[in-house]
């Protein structure tokens, strides 16, 4: 028996990172996942290699009508849907002083609209469903501060602030809504020089790992699939009392800095 047999739950930013661990991991423990991204090669290909249980479609989470095709097709494949990961996002760094209103904007529609759409489009379903739940991906930066980040924290703490006001008003429909709030997490968009392959990789991660061995009470940067373990626990019957809270998986990061 699997901790999600029966349920179709719906991920998006799934085709790498923690949303690719996120929808392995449902689909080992019993869920039909419906891959949802705009990286279509990617998306595609893991939906294939998942099986049966698995599809893929394009989304673009900052599109409304993107949203709605997603919930249709959710419905035409496997009859209605039980559960939402909102796990896309994208990261930029800037000074305050230095981001471009644009960049600022870019964020925001992909981060906090695009958490705000899925939220709106799949409360319904849910609720025809008889009940279901949303874990929206926020971050440790929603809680304290970081250099850099003014765009990326911003849209995060909004996240948070949109998982407790959801959580109140979509309980009555029997819908739990949390939030995850990782810290590092050793991903592509943590990491982007992985994806260039001119990067000299081995010294990159070596001083990575240094880095985060001073930083880090745990030593080390959390790793994806540690975070699809604690979105399948938001998911499952094993949280069947616990809606509007922030979870921390940071490696003790929110507590203080480790002794250098």
């Amino acid at each position: 028996m699997g901790k999600l047999d029966g349920r179709t739950v719906l991920i998006t930013g799934a085709a790498r990172g923690q949303g690719e661990q996120e929808a392995r991991l449902f689909a080992a423990e019993g869920a039909r996942v419906l891959l949802a991204d705009v990286l279509d090669d990617q998306g595609a290909a893991l939906a294939e290699e998942i099986g049966d249980a698995a599809r893929y479609t394009r989304l673009d989470v900052g599109s409304e009508d993107d949203w709605t095709a997603a919930l249709a097709y959710a419905d035409e494949q496997f009859g209605g849907l039980d559960g939402l990961v909102n796990n896309a996002g994208i990261l930029r760094f800037n000074a305050l002083a230095d981001t471009p209103l644009e960049e600022y904007l870019q964020v925001v529609r992909v981060n906090q609209v695009g958490a705000f759409l899925g939220m709106r489009a799949c409360a319904p379903a849910l609720t025809v469903a008889g009940g279901g739940t949303i874990v929206n991906t926020a971050s440790y930066t929603a809680l304290s501060g970081m250099a850099l980040l003014t765009s990326y924290a911003a849209t995060k703490a909004a996240i948070v602030a949109m998982t407790r006001v959801a959580a109140l008003e979509l309980a009555p429909h029997g819908i739990r809504v949390n939030a995850m709030c990782p810290g590092a997490v050793d991903t592509p968009m943590a990491n982007p020089a992985v994806l260039d392959p001119a990067a000299d990789q081995e010294a990159m991660a070596a001083a990575t790992a240094r880095f985060y061995r001073k930083l880090l009470p745990l030593g080390r940067m959390g790793r994806a699939d540690e975070i699809a373990r604690l979105a399948l626990f938001l998911t499952s019957e094993d949280s069947s009392y616990v809606t509007g809270q922030p979870f921390v998986i940071d490696g003790g990061w929110l507590a203080g800095v480790a002794a250098l």
